[in-house]
């Protein structure tokens, strides 16, 4: 395959990672921030026993971190900061697994690591292989 096909498929799958991955944490961090406990609770054990200001605090750092990963390569309006919205969601859900860990919670670690995987694929993807360049 010749290196400008490679680019592009490689292009094709980093803008398919960082849809998935934006609306998956948009819509996860939706319900975080806007929810009510009692809901939340129903769905996500962890938020009887964890602060409303944490619970909070994660849904919008879920919902800015998934707007990174779209806009600013969307739009080319410093789309550095797409990367920096791949690291920082993958450092999220590396503080995730953590957290299950430290309560036992073993099962959903498996999904955390996945998608702490597809952020650092868009973050080395945008920065190093296929670089989206400002206006």
């Amino acid at each position: 395959m010749a290196n400008q096909e490679k680019n592009k498929a490689i292009h094709i799958s980093l803008w398919i990672a960082q849809v998935l991955l934006a609306v998956m944490f948009i819509l996860a961090g939706l319900m975080k921030a806007t929810q009510p406990i009692e809901a939340l609770t129903e769905s996500l054990p962890w938020v009887s026993s964890t602060s409303l200001g944490l619970v909070r605090f994660i849904g919008i750092s879920e919902l800015l971190g998934g707007i990174g990963l779209i806009l600013p390569a969307l739009l080319r309006i410093k789309p550095f900061l797409t990367i920096w919205a791949a690291i920082g969601l993958a450092v999220v859900m590396v503080l995730a697994a953590i957290f299950h860990a430290s309560r036992g919670e073993y099962s959903g670690i498996g999904v955390n690591l996945v998608f702490m995987a597809i952020a650092l694929f868009v973050a080395w993807g945008r920065s190093k292989k296929v670089p989206i360049l400002a206006k």
